[in-house]
């Protein structure tokens, strides 16, 4: 009896790790061989990628990884993900049905871009000094973290917020 339940604990842990290997690897081809997926950037859509590169150089430090020669593309360097700028000529090619274009005179998509720092008020006010608009002054939340809102020259959301602990 007792090695019936060493058994059934091991078929049990192989089936959990199994499951697990699938949460970690699509399989894209239906074959035997999964691909691992990672985040890699995000991309926005914006009308002057050189001056958008230009703010978050300015705002938070960044350093510009690629600008295109023709201007319409390009990347900085965050730390972990790259944020990457189109151009609405460049994103119109990409896009066949259109896109809702990001800006200061409507209210900011239902989404964000997140920026952790010890500091947020300098954070934000760096952001502000470089042509960002404050969205909400920094609060502590019930758990212990900074967060302010601002947005970008474009009209983007940021969060500027303490790293959670």
């Amino acid at each position: 009896m007792k090695w019936l339940f060493s058994f059934t604990v091991l078929l049990l842990l192989t089936a959990c790790e199994r499951n697990a290997t699938k949460k970690r690897h699509i399989n894209t081809n239906n074959s035997n061989t999964a691909t691992v997926i990672t985040y890699s950037y995000t991309i926005l859509y914006v009308e002057n990628v050189e001056r958008s590169i230009q703010f978050y150089k300015e705002a938070f430090g960044f350093s510009q990884k690629l600008l295109t020669p023709d201007k319409d593309y390009g990347e900085v360097n965050t730390g972990t993900t790259t944020l990457s700028f189109a151009n609405f000529q460049l994103a119109d090619t990409n896009l066949s049905k259109g896109y809702q274009k990001s800006t200061l005179n409507a209210k900011p998509f239902g989404i964000e871009i997140a920026f952790a720092t010890e500091d947020v008020a300098t954070a934000v006010n760096t952001a502000i000094a470089a042509g960002g608009t404050l969205e909400e002054k920094p609060k502590t939340k019930p758990w212990g973290q900074v967060v302010a809102y601002v947005r970008d020259i474009d009209g983007f959301l940021i969060e500027i917020c303490t790293p959670l602990k």
